[in-house]
């Protein structure tokens, strides 16, 4: 797998890779948070390619007290190949560069499959919960 930046012309295929994997919900239009990122560390927005197919995403951030992973996506039929596993580590390589010492996740907690792989891969539960308090809303 290659793993590059996103380009604009990347957007309709990493949208049919987020629904194709679950990822996207009514509450977020992804075309929104695909704008939002592109002004924010645009170049911490990476994809993955086998043979110039798109089919693999990593949204990646650095608020200066913790990095971030969103929107990690592996193709049905590229999954268990060991693709996420290398992605995680190039988003973990970029934010380490930037001085980050923690990342911190989001999982569904219903989502046990994509828990045990980052379970694999390090990473523990804090004992923290989760808030949000959505700001600006995606439905028109």
């Amino acid at each position: 797998m290659k793993i590059r930046p996103f380009h604009p012309e990347d957007e309709s295929a990493v949208i049919a890779l987020w629904q194709a994997c679950g990822l996207t919900r009514p509450w977020n239009d992804p075309h929104l948070d695909i704008e939002r990122k592109l002004n924010v560390q645009p170049e911490l927005f990476v994809v993955g390619e086998i043979d110039g197919q798109l089919m693999a995403t990593a949204m990646i951030g650095f608020d200066g007290h913790r990095g971030w992973v969103n929107y990690l996506a592996v193709s049905l039929e590229h999954r268990k190949l060991a693709y996420g596993r290398q992605l995680m580590l190039e988003a973990e390589r970029l934010l380490k560069e930037m001085g980050c010492p923690k990342i911190n996740l989001q999982i569904r907690t219903s989502n046990s499959d994509v828990i045990v792989f980052y379970h694999r891969l390090g990473y523990v539960e804090d004992d923290v919960v989760c808030l949000g308090k959505r700001l600006i809303s995606d439905n028109k």
